[in-house]
């Protein structure tokens, strides 16, 4: 399948050009949080994720009126609730946004304070943070449970919940064109944000992805690839798993744990000196959310084998992460 880059002129941001990996279906992958895209119909355009960045979110608002101008925008599908997929829906009304039912829920749970958060996030980025200061969030006007099929002017879209990244994660998988826009349960080349996950859940959605065998996987962060950088995102979490289950079978605690475990993390894949301290922060609040699960299962492994085991309190449900850790990338 040829892939092209549109030869229309460049957005505000400077920061690329979209790319057409099949017949009417554009990603950009030069915007910061997460890769968007569109599919174009016979009946409007279907949007892929929302940049955070105002003026990415209006660039890329733009690029797709320029391609197809005067076209409906039907739907726009968020592959969760964080702040770099879904922030930005405001820029594209009137359009009716799709995710997994969590992330109505999370997302409804954005208060003001949440939105300073966002805000001061870019205190070193001023230029940015003077971008934020009209913050609306849109939830999603329609949920799904575990899968949705859209038919909309020739094209089949099917939404697919896998969890793993977050409890709201889901893939829109094209399977005419074999093309699958898998969110942030692939990150290539880079430390993935764990905070909020569920890494059982998230290594299934790995070998999922791999079975639908398609042509191009659209990251949210990273290149277009195929499902051979699956792997090595799947081998980062299964040693952070073995190495905090090591740590914790010796008895070392949360702390301990982290600080013990973030210099062999950091070295799994290249950091920009300017984000060092940002991606080791990242990096902790994986181990944290990981320490946790390590935790339940080995407390759960002590019950079955009918020692003296107990549920710690607090521990039974990895469904969230801190507040704080949600807001610690643009993910």
């Amino acid at each position: 399948m040829a892939r092209r880059r549109s030869a229309a002129r460049p957005g505000v941001t400077g920061l690329g050009l979209r790319e057409e990996l099949a017949p009417g279906v554009f990603i950009n992958s030069f915007y910061r949080g997460c890769t968007p895209g569109f599919v174009y119909t016979e009946e409007g355009i279907i949007l892929i994720d929302a940049p955070l960045i105002p003026e990415q979110a209006l660039d890329w608002r733009a690029q797709i009126e320029d391609e197809y101008p005067g076209e409906l925008f039907l739907y726009l599908i968020n592959t969760d609730h964080h702040r770099g997929h879904a922030l930005g829906n405001q820029y594209y009304m009137p359009v009716t946004v799709i995710a997994q039912e969590r992330a109505h829920k999370e997302m409804s749970g954005y208060t003001e304070n949440f939105k300073e958060r966002v805000r001061n996030s870019f205190k070193r980025e001023p230029e940015i943070q003077a971008q934020l200061n009209n913050i609306e969030i849109i939830p999603p006007h329609i949920t799904f449970t575990n899968r949705a099929t859209m038919l909309y002017g020739g094209r089949k879209i099917e939404l697919i919940y896998v969890g793993g990244h977050t409890p709201a994660t889901s893939l829109v998988w094209l399977p005419e064109e074999s093309i699958c826009f898998v969110g942030d349960i692939l990150w290539v080349d880079q430390h993935p944000y764990m905070a909020q996950g569920n890494t059982i859940e998230w290594l299934n959605a790995l070998e999922m992805i791999r079975q639908l065998d398609a042509e191009y996987l659209v990251p949210g962060h990273g290149p277009v690839c195929d499902a051979e950088a699956t792997y090595r995102i799947e081998e980062y979490i299964r040693f952070m798993r073995g190495r905090v289950r090591d740590y914790y079978l010796a008895g070392k605690n949360k702390n301990e744990t982290k600080s013990g475990l973030v210099s062999e993390m950091v070295e799994w894949f290249p950091i920009p000196p300017e984000r060092k301290a940002k991606i080791e922060s990242q990096i902790k609040s994986g181990l944290n959310r990981v320490f946790r699960e390590i935790q339940r299962e080995e407390e759960l492994r002590t019950d079955r084998t009918g020692a003296n085991g107990r549920l710690a309190s607090g521990n039974g449900d990895l469904s969230f992460a801190d507040q704080s850790d949600q807001d610690d990338d643009d993910d």
